[in-house]
């Protein structure tokens, strides 16, 4: 049995023959087509003279009718800002009914009992559909760190007959039928310029070049291309190359995927993926509530609805932030990150702000919200972060750190190194380092300290976070310093070895740096005690990232590098010491 006989015979399992007209509009074949099938099933001994299936054809649809589901709805909905840090997208209200509980009653409609959700983000959240829906949950602890591939594979013994379903697509019309005969992977009818598959005239689905249908993700799998899947996602799996892969992945054999295409009307099926999608779909949605929003329309004086083009921004290392346009202005709002509350003063940074206002020093800061952490930027048009390998962007930005440090500009409160990496250890909850040296390390970065303080200092206002992707160069030419949540009263060299251990400098690149910002005029002294600071900034933010590891935040070689600063510059410092004596 083909495709097209197929998708007739299921048809007339679902509504009694009428005629060939209606027949060919349902199924979406010609009526030609629909001529030569029915002549084909009627041979095949599935289906009668009547037009009506046979016990044979019944075996065969129960071989191959849909048992099980599996819906992923483990991830963070990145996309969502600034609503994802309140809910996950599965529970998003749309049109007086949460998303995942349609999916759920479209599922139910059909007959499919067995129902598997993936979660792992706010996990919580989804712990009463256990018992309002009598599905069951799968954790994934991984949620942060891996995509949806990972999330099926803790699915895959019960990959059968079965509806793959992602949790963030809205049906306009129910997808699921009590009848499936063949696998199958469903697109849209509306051409994506960045889509990785096209339908070939045999309803395949080609791969091999952008540019073809929209991928809606919702696909269903029955034998033997679910045996292939779960074969798949074990193997895939267990290597890290495919931890920030789709599932999608395990489709693809040579230059398709192992599925037929299912094409739907792109007005039935709407992935959502940000604020405006949903706002797109539904203006009247309760999750579109966002206090966040509320408080944009606020400080600018609008209508919530003339906050428009959001768009999410690369995730920083503490906060999440996105872009946005109202009126004629772009601007940029933060939201702070997962357990961001406990790493920063958020009174602290307002009052940093304050001292800065009006100094060109910083970006326009148009909403500060001490109890909130958010905070509204005027967008800097044309603006790029300095490139660490320049020679002309270093010597700019030494410049302007010179400047700074240079106005001896004051607050009330300090940021003090060993105090916070003592902190920042604490917040671990008496877990053990992952370093398995890391008591050595510490103590002989503490035997630092002696010879930090010894050394004369100033002590001014200093950013502690001056790295090269905090240094603004704007269109107009000037130099701008942003992000200044962990600003206090310190020695301003400090900010030099932040700068050097964020590009991950080595020794040549960390004496270049110093150079350019004393104009070639370091004593000795300093330059040693820049590098006490290069070991105990390190392990500061080593132990900031451990903290952040237990919160499913991963910052890869980042981490690594500074606990390696730690050490090395250890030793750096007693080897130029050693000279001294």
């Amino acid at each position: 049995m083909n495709r097209q006989e197929a998708d007739i015979l299921k048809a007339l399992m679902e509504k009694p023959f009428v005629n060939q007209r209606l027949l060919a509009q349902s199924c979406g074949h010609s009526v030609g087509v629909v001529n030569r099938c029915l002549k084909s099933l009627q041979a095949g001994g599935l289906l009668n003279d009547t037009m009506e299936p046979t016990p044979l054809a019944w075996a065969e649809a129960r071989a191959h009718a849909p048992k099980s589901a599996v819906i992923l709805a483990a991830g963070q909905g990145m996309r969502m800002v600034p609503v994802n840090t309140q809910y996950p997208k599965a529970l998003l209200e749309i049109r007086g009914e949460v998303l995942i509980e349609r999916t759920i009653r479209q599922l139910r409609a059909v007959g499919i009992q067995e129902i598997y959700v993936v979660v792992g983000f706010l996990k919580e959240r989804f712990e009463y559909l256990i018992d309002d829906f009598g599905v069951e949950l799968i954790v994934s602890g991984d949620y942060a760190r891996k995509n949806n591939l990972h999330s099926l594979a803790l699915a895959a013994k019960h990959l059968t007959n079965t509806y793959i379903i992602p949790c963030d697509i809205w049906c306009g019309e129910n997808p699921f039928r009590p009848w499936e005969l063949y696998s199958w992977y469903m697109v849209t009818d509306r051409q994506d310029p960045a889509a990785a598959v096209r339908v070939s005239r045999k309803l395949e689905l080609l791969t091999g070049q952008r540019g073809g249908s929209q991928m809606v993700g919702i696909a269903y799998l029955t034998e033997p291309e679910s045996g292939v899947i779960r074969s798949r996602l074990k193997e895939y799996d267990a290597q890290p190359r495919y931890d920030d892969c789709f599932w999608e992945e395990t489709l693809t054999g040579g230059d398709r995927l192992l599925t037929q295409a299912r094409v739907v009307s792109a007005e039935k099926y709407v992935e959502i993926n940000t604020y405006e999608q949903l706002r797109e779909l539904d203006e009247n949605s309760g999750s579109l509530n966002s206090g966040a929003i509320a408080a944009i329309a606020g400080c600018l004086h609008v209508d919530q609805k003339e906050i428009t083009g959001i768009e999410v921004l690369k995730k920083g290392m503490t906060n999440r932030s996105f872009l946005f346009s109202c009126g004629a202005g772009r601007y940029i709002m933060r939201i702070p990150g997962e357990g961001t509350g406990k790493l920063i003063n958020r009174q602290q940074e307002a009052a940093v702000y304050e001292v800065l206002r009006g100094k060109g020093i910083c970006d326009d800061v148009v909403l500060i919200d001490p109890q909130k952490g958010w905070k509204v930027t005027a967008f800097l048009e044309n603006a790029r972060v300095c490139d660490p390998e320049s020679p002309e962007d270093l010597k700019k930005c030494m410049e302007a750190l010179r400047r700074f440090h240079g106005m001896k500009l004051e607050v009330d409160h300090s940021f003090s190194i060993f105090d916070q990496i003592a902190f920042y250890e604490s917040l671990w909850s008496g877990a053990p380092s992952v370093y398995r040296d890391y008591e050595t390390t510490k103590a002989r970065v503490l035997e630092l300290r002696a010879y930090i303080d010894a050394q004369k200092k100033d002590w001014t206002l200093t950013h502690i976070d001056a790295v090269p992707d905090n240094f603004l160069f704007t269109a107009d030419g000037q130099v701008r310093l942003i992000d200044w949540e962990y600003a206090g009263m310190q020695d301003p060299h400090v900010d030099i070895a932040m700068f050097c251990i964020y590009a991950m400098y080595d020794r040549e690149g960390v004496d270049r740096l110093i150079d350019l910002y004393f104009e070639g005029n370091c004593p000795r002294q300093t330059r040693i005690k820049i590098y006490c600071y290069i070991a105990a900034c390190g392990l500061l933010w080593s132990n900031w990232c451990e903290y952040k590891r237990s919160l499913g935040v991963e910052f890869g070689e980042y981490s690594l590098r500074q606990y390696r600063y730690a050490k090395e510059y250890y030793r750096i410092v007693l080897e130029e010491l050693s000279h001294e004596g």
